[in-house]
C-alpha cells in the first residue's frame, strides 16, 4: 500500500503540495489528475523518494520513505517500476539493451539466456514482436517508444507501477493502446500503480479511483462515476477545461487531415 499523510512541497515561494493526504490500496490503480504544474510528477517521485517532503510522511510497503537510507531506499526502488513521460530511452542502446537495464534480478547478469528471455516476455506483454529488440528508439514511433518505456518498467516485475503522462503526446488510437495496457499489466502481474495524467477520458478507463490535485490540495478522491457527479467547483472547472481542450484537439486533427487531402489532390 501507498500512503501520503499531510505531505507538503514548495519550491522557493512556489507551493506544490500543501497538506496532500492519500491512500492507494494494494492491486488498485489510481489516476491522480489535475492541470499542468500543479505537482502530479512531484508526488510520484515521492513516492519513489526520487524528492523528500518539507514536511509530513510518505509510507510505501509500510517503509518511510523519506527516512530510508541509501541502500534501503535502493531495495524499495527495485519494487516500483516507473514509466517516465517521454520514454526515457536511451538513443545509443538497443529496445533489448534499454528493457534490460530495468531488470533487478542479479540472475540476469550471468546468466544470457534468462536476460533474453524476460526482455521477450516484457515485449509480449505491452504488444510488440520480439524483432523490435534489435531496434534502436530512432526507428521507433512515438507510440512504440512508451511501450517500451512501459516495458522496462516492469522488466524487474515490480509490485508498483508509477506512470508520469503514458498517453502525453499520441494520439487517440495509441493513447488507447497505452490505456489498454495498463488495464492489462494490473490484471496479468497484479501491480498496484499510480497514473499521473491530464487526460480524464483515458483515466476514467483505467482507473479504479480517481483523485484531483487542484491548487495543491487534494479536492476530491472517488470512483469515476462518483468524479463525474462531484458538484464541487473545482472538479466542474477542470472536467469542463478538459472537454474544451478534447474538441480543439479533435478540431485541430481535422483541419490537418483536410490541409493534408488538399495536398495530396494537388500532387496527383
Amino acid at each position: 500500500m501507498i500512503e501520503l499523510l499531510d505531505v507538503h512541497k514548495r519550491f522557493v515561494e512556489n507551493v506544490v503540495l500543501d497538506g496532500v493526504s492519500l491512500e492507494v490500496k494494494d492491486g488498485e490503480t489510481l489516476a491522480l489528475l489535475g492541470p499542468s504544474g500543479v505537482g502530479k510528477s512531484v508526488t510520484l517521485k515521492m513516492i519513489n523518494g526520487l524528492l523528500r517532503p518539507d514536511a509530513g510522511d510518505v509510507i510505501v510497503d509500510g517503509l518511510h520513505v523519506p527516512q530510508l537510507g541509501r541502500k534501503e531506499l535502493a531495495t524499495l526502488r527495485s519494487r516500483i517500476g516507473y514509466v517516465f513521460q517521454y520514454g526515457a530511452l536511451f538513443d545509443s542502446m538497443s529496445v533489448a539493451e534499454n528493457i534490460r537495464l530495468g531488470i533487478t534480478d542479479e540472475t540476469c547478469y550471468n546468466d544470457a539466456k534468462f536476460c533474453e528471455d524476460r526482455v521477450l516476455e516484457c515485449l509480449r506483454l505491452v504488444n510488440l514482436p520480439p524483432e523490435v529488440a534489435t531496434k534502436y528508439p530512432a526507428e521507433l514511433s512515438g507510440g512504440m517508444k512508451k511501450r517500451v518505456g512501459i516495458a522496462r518498467a516492469i522488466a524487474g516485475q515490480p509490485k508498483y507501477l508509477l506512470y508520469d503522462e503514458p498517453t502525453s503526446g499520441l494520439d487517440p488510437v495509441n493513447a488507447d493502446v497505452i490505456d489498454g495496457l495498463i488495464e492489462r499489466l494490473r490484471d496479468e502481474l497484479g501491480v498496484t500503480s499510480v497514473v499521473v495524467s491530464h487526460d480524464v477520458r483515458g483515466s476514467f478507463r483505467v482507473a479504479d479511483r480517481v483523485a484531483l490535485l487542484w491548487q495543491a490540495k487534494i479536492r476530491a478522491v472517488g470512483p469515476p462515476d462518483e468524479i463525474l457527479a462531484s458538484k464541487d467547483p473545482a472538479v466542474l472547472q477542470f472536467l469542463e477545461r478538459d472537454l474544451e481542450m478534447t474538441l480543439i484537439q479533435a478540431e485541430s486533427r481535422e483541419g490537418e487531415g483536410e490541409r493534408g487531402g488538399e495536398t495530396r489532390g494537388r500532387n496527383v
